[in-house]
């Protein structure tokens, strides 16, 4: 298994604007975190970052215990709207350097709600942020620029600052995800992306992904070398828990093997895969791929018994249905398997 997917402890986004009474509002509860710059009623400019936070403990458990090798670690959020987007705009994901508190508010409360973290407080309205707008490291962001082709969602790679919270050479306060110079307090357009936070009530909330090359490649099987062949997931269940850690099975042979004098059946015998073989994850619902095909973190593995590769089911929303994809490349011809390995991930406890 080479994706490992963590979910926030805590979101909100923060916002210039404050109310008629001069109060800056919380949204530590809404489903939607803003990013962007916009102008109001008063052609002022105004602009809405956002706060996130991953647990040391969870960092620093799937490092020690699931990851092998070097990672590569990213931060995934799923748009939910946009408006007035230009042809290009770059998002920056900077290590926060303060604690602050979630808080209770929506961004649509009237009156605003205080109960955490705002434009100019940390908390609940005692404790103001050292630079109005969140206190962050400006040297050393992340950053992601976007065209206008293309997805919106982000993947910032913030492998950087996950490292130092691991290693806890950096206090980790979370990250502020802001736009750039150009976006944020114009006067002149609305620039607002809004992404699902952890609040959402649909399956698109954030997390950090960790990602890292485990492919173990024996050369005690034969090479499946004919694309007249059966290939399929032989171990898979129908439901597993989110707490499952799962080695799936990949069964290759050839439909018609060479006969040989042999006391066994040529038709149990298992090949091993191309090493360039790789396996995917779609929702049965949406049909998106869940996880992707991807030539360095979701390799296929091969022992002596067949080829394998593990994976967390926590890495995926639960009571929803899954489908098991595996592509490869036989006789220079690509292929992508589908058997109809469907699942059920349920939540555990």
């Amino acid at each position: 298994m080479a994706v490992y997917r963590i979910y926030p402890e805590k979101d909100s986004y923060i916002s210039s604007e404050p109310s008629i009474g001069g109060a800056y509002g919380n949204a530590g509860r809404d489903e939607i975190l803003e990013v962007g710059g916009y102008y109001d009623i008063n052609i002022t400019g105004r602009a809405n970052r956002s706060l996130i936070q991953f647990k040391t403990t969870e960092i620093q458990d799937a490092i020690n215990t699931k990851v092998s090798g070097p990672i590569s670690a990213s931060l995934n959020l799923k748009l939910a709207s946009a408006t007035e987007l230009p042809k290009s705009y770059t998002l920056t994901a900077y290590p926060v350097s303060a604690a602050w508190e979630n808080g209770l508010g929506k961004g649509d409360d009237t009156p605003k709600n205080t109960s955490g973290v705002s434009w100019k407080y940390k908390d609940a309205g005692s404790t103001e942020w050292t630079t109005i707008g969140g206190d962050f490291l400006t040297a050393s962001g992340s950053n992601e620029t976007h065209g206008i082709y293309g997805t919106h969602d982000t993947d910032i790679d913030v492998t950087d600052t996950v490292a130092k919270h691991y290693s806890g050479s950096l206090t980790n306060y979370g990250m502020l995800i802001k736009a750039d110079a150009e976006v944020e307090f114009n006067t002149t357009s609305s620039i607002l992306l809004k992404y699902f936070s952890k609040d959402t009530n649909t399956i698109y909330k954030p997390y950090l992904e960790l990602k890292w090359d485990d492919q173990y490649y024996s050369s005690s099987l034969s090479d499946l070398d004919t694309d007249i062949a059966t290939i399929g997931i032989k171990n898979a269940q129908e439901v597993y828990s989110n707490s499952d850690q799962v080695r799936f099975r990949v069964s290759a042979r050839p439909k018609y093997p060479t006969r040989t004098f042999t006391t066994s059946s040529i038709y149990l015998n298992e090949y091993k895969l191309n090493s360039g073989s790789y396996f995917g994850i779609k929702d049965e619902s949406t049909g998106e791929m869940i996880v992707d095909f991807d030539t360095s973190f979701t390799k296929v593995s091969v022992d002596d018994t067949s080829n394998y590769f593990d994976f967390y089911m926590n890495s995926l929303e639960p009571e929803r249905h899954y489908r098991l994809l595996i592509k490869t490349t036989v006789n220079n011809s690509t292929i992508v398997i589908d058997n109809k390995n469907i699942f059920k991930v349920t939540k555990h406890g």
